[in-house]
């Protein structure tokens, strides 16, 4: 379906335009299929921030060799619990499927598995990692710091990175806890996607040069921390956003912070740091499922406030839309996403994705 509203993309044709777009570019089909199983993950489930809105960022690293076609993520140290990866600078998600997979099987043999990245490159949504945890009945955790984009407490440069956290932990029968949330008051990709859309942004999400809030995207220079400005807690946010930048930044010995690469430059390599693990809920109490079955399920089954239909929990959101997705035969884009997927098309000379 194809009209002025929008158009619905099915998942495995949005999957199949990613990989040819990447093989245009001399990557690996298996690297490809990494890449498009992230994005598409991340559409399917409602970030469309970080799904096919970051296509173009992927493209443009490539083909400018800031991010290398070709490679294999190294082990440099390693204990029994934990190891030092280092990504060799290819796509962001290979590296972060490399680690989490290896941080699984350390917490299959030791309870945890903590692998710290460098030289890694955009991951996508934190969100992907955590679920591959999931898979396994492990809890799964995964952080990144990016480009300097939030501005601190009380300052007005962009210093530290959206810099996202993701814990995902399994419940009873199939449910979740899947908290992917970035420590910003959003993630960049949605400021992007006004401004793609030309729509104003709340007032909250992002500052002028001045420092001053602001509602138009194409004004914004830095980033608000989550919770905002210091009056509504934002200095915790950006607390948290430092956190992360120990585990990723610090801990690897990346780039961290204000030394990484700006948002968009695309002439030297980004080498951002990443934490993931893995802890397998059998190496303590028993019966952590039941348990958090039962905390889920106490926070659902509460009275909403007047005006709202339901409470969730992290991850419920997800399920809604990828619910939805499954009933329309597809992901919704909005006209200038498809519009934007077609140039890329004309430039990359590969067949275009078909809409329903």
């Amino acid at each position: 379906m194809s009209t002025d509203e929008g158009s619905i993309v099915p998942l495995q044709e949005f999957h199949a335009f990613v990989v040819r777009c990447m093989k245009a570019l001399g990557i690996s089909e298996d690297h490809g299929s990494s890449l498009a199983d992230l994005l598409v993950s991340a559409d399917y489930r409602g970030h469309y921030s970080h799904g096919l809105n970051r296509l173009d960022m992927y493209i443009c690293d490539v083909r400018t060799k800031t991010t290398v076609a070709d490679g294999t993520p190294e082990i440099i140290k390693e204990t029994t619990a934990t190891a030092l990866v280092d990504g060799n600078n290819i796509l962001g998600p290979v590296v972060g499927k490399f680690c989490i997979n290896l941080a699984i099987k350390k917490a299959k043999e030791a309870g945890i598995g903590w692998v710290s990245a460098r030289g890694s490159n955009h991951f996508g949504i934190a969100g992907w990692y955590g679920l591959r945890a999931l898979e396994s009945g492990m809890i799964g955790m995964a952080f990144t710091n990016t480009s300097p984009l939030m501005v601190p407490t009380r300052g007005k440069e962009p210093v530290m990175g959206t810099n996202p956290i993701c814990v995902a932990a399994p419940a009873n029968n199939g449910d979740s806890f899947v908290l992917d949330m970035a420590t910003t008051a959003v993630a960049l990709g949605k400021i992007e996607l006004a401004a793609r859309k030309e729509q104003p942004i709340p007032e909250g999400w992002a500052v002028g040069i001045d420092g001053k809030s602001t509602t138009d995207p194409s004004r914004m220079h830095g980033m608000c921390p989550l919770g905002g400005a210091e009056n509504t807690s934002g200095y915790k946010g950006f607390g948290l956003s430092m956190m992360v930048e120990i585990f990723c930044g610090i801990l690897s010995g990346s780039m961290y912070a204000h030394r990484v690469r700006k948002w968009a430059e695309t002439h030297k390599q980004a080498n951002l740091g990443q934490c993931f693990v893995a802890i397998n809920p059998e190496a303590f109490g028993e019966g952590f499922t039941d348990r958090m079955s039962d905390l889920m399920q106490y926070c659902r089954n509460q009275d909403p406030a007047e005006g709202e239909t339901e409470v969730l929990v992290a991850g419920d959101p997800e399920r809604i839309h990828m619910e939805k997705c499954d009933r329309q035969g597809g992901i919704w884009y909005h006209p200038n996403q498809i519009k934007n997927a077609e140039e890329i098309a004309r430039k990359l000379e590969v067949e275009p994705m078909k809409t329903l």
